[in-house]
């Protein structure tokens, strides 16, 4: 599904040599599977998440996404792609607050310029995440863990082929976390969605099917 391949990214640095986040990152991640990268904070790994996710290009090496070769899209390009064939979670939740939960998915919906039954899918994918009788409720109601599943249903709601999740349990608890790591596990298994997260939490390594270690910017074994 998503390979690369001596993937570097360098950023500026003023007055100073560039700084190398990633140094010739090469990894597979198969179709319908759940990976992780793993490492410290500064490792390199939301750099990666990033690149793979088509939110940013790398400064040398190649990145494919279910076949194709998209290293070198335009911004307008990258855009498509994710609207189409990618969803996002990240640590932040940011649900828009002055909307419900069922408005919040099916806000992600219009802009994703999704063509069916706008609202089948929004409760088919509330109901998914365990949340159907929440659908009514504003983000400010629930916990932190129904508001990370929030996110995820809005994520997957357009019908992703992949879901990148950057730190998604990094506020949970163990046990909400936990709970977060199963529900990916089902997305897999039951949607055929492809799942790539990041984490530096060791308790959840098990959960993948294949674990990429990084520090300081390369890839460190599986």
């Amino acid at each position: 599904m998503i390979e690369t391949k001596k993937v570097c990214r360098e950023f500026p640095v003023a007055g100073e040599e560039a700084f190398l986040a990633l140094k010739d990152v090469s990894v597979k991640i198969s179709r319908q599977s759940l990976a992780i990268l793993r490492g410290k904070s500064g490792s390199g790994k939301t750099t990666l998440l990033n690149i793979i996710g088509a939110l940013d290009a790398p400064t040398s090496g190649e990145v494919f996404f279910d076949g194709r070769d998209i290293t070198g899209l335009s911004d307008r390009e990258r855009e498509k792609l994710r609207r189409k064939k990618i969803g996002f979670v990240f640590q932040s939740v940011s649900l828009i607050p002055m909307m419900t939960v069922y408005e919040n998915v099916e806000f992600a919906l219009r802009l994703s310029d999704y063509k069916q039954d706008r609202k089948r899918r929004v409760e088919e994918c509330l109901h998914l995440v365990g949340l159907g009788k929440r659908m009514q409720h504003m983000p400010q109601e629930l916990s932190g863990g129904e508001q990370q599943r929030v996110a995820i249903a809005r994520a997957i709601a357009h019908k992703p082929q992949v879901l990148f999740a950057d730190e998604p349990t990094a506020e949970l608890d163990t046990a909400t976390s936990l709970a977060v790591i199963k529900l990916f596990r089902e997305l897999v298994q039951k949607q055929g969605v492809t799942v790539v997260m990041t984490t530096h939490d060791m308790a959840l390594m098990d959960a993948g099917d294949v674990v990429y270690t990084l520090e300081d910017g390369s890839v460190q074994g599986t």
